[in-house]
C-alpha cells in the first residue's frame, strides 16, 4: 500500500461497495467497471474486506488476504460476496438494506512473523494495529485489527482466531504455526 487514500477516493470504494450491495441483493446485473475513470490508486491491485453491520452486529464479511486485482473491482466484489455468501449469514434481504452500514478495510501486504516461543510471538503482536493471519497446513484464518476492539486480550484473541481456523484454540501455543501480520486503512459509511 503506498499511500493514503484520499477522502474522495474512499467515498468512490464505498460509493462502489454500495452499489454492488445493493445490485446484488435486487438481483440486478452491475455494469462493467470503468477503471479508466478511476484514480491511479484504484485501479492499482489492492486486498481489501468488506464489513457489514446493522446498529454495529456483524452481518456480513468478506475479503482478500492478497491483492489480485484493481482495488476498486475488489472493493465492488467483496461488498457483493459479503452480502450474499458469507457462510455464517443468510444472504442480505431488500429490507436490511438502508440499516447496513458498510465498513471498507484496505490492507497492506502480509508479512512473515518470526518467532520461537508462543511468549515470543505474543510480543510481536500490536493489538488494534495488527490483522494477524494464522496458517496450519491448509487451514488458514485471519481477523482485521478492528476484532482487537471486541477481542483485547492477545491470548484470547489468537485463541478465538485459531478456532475460527477450526483447531483447538492453544493450538498456537502447542505448534509454531505460520503467522502473518498486516495493517489497513479503514473507513466506513
Amino acid at each position: 500500500m503506498s499511500t493514503s487514500l484520499t477522502d474522495g477516493e474512499k467515498q468512490t470504494l464505498l460509493r462502489l461497495a454500495r452499489e454492488g450491495m445493493e445490485h446484488a441483493v435486487k438481483r440486478k446485473a452491475l455494469s462493467r467497471l470503468d477503471l479508466q475513470s478511476l484514480t491511479p490508486a484504484l485501479r492499482e491491485h489492492g486486498a481489501s474486506f468488506v464489513t457489514l453491520t446493522i446498529h454495529a452486529e456483524l452481518r456480513g464479511c468478506i475479503g482478500a488476504l492478497e491483492a489480485y486485482q484493481p482495488l476498486a473491482e475488489d472493493v465492488r466484489e467483496h461488498a457483493v460476496s459479503a452480502a450474499m455468501q458469507d457462510p455464517r449469514f443468510p444472504p442480505v434481504a431488500k429490507s436490511e438494506l438502508s440499516r447496513i452500514r458498510l465498513e471498507v478495510s484496505r490492507l497492506t501486504a502480509p508479512h512473515l512473523v518470526e518467532y520461537s516461543s508462543s511468549e515470543g510471538l505474543l510480543k510481536k503482536l500490536k493489538p488494534h494495529v495488527d490483522g494477524v493471519i494464522l496458517k496450519n497446513d491448509f487451514r488458514r484464518a485471519t481477523f482485521l485489527p478492528q476484532v482487537w476492539e471486541k477481542i483485547p486480550d492477545p491470548v484470547d484473541f489468537l485463541d478465538q482466531l485459531c478456532m475460527k481456523m477450526g483447531v483447538k484454540p492453544n493450538l498456537w501455543r502447542d505448534v509454531q504455526l505460520q503467522v502473518y501480520i498486516y495493517q489497513v486503512e479503514e473507513f466506513h459509511e
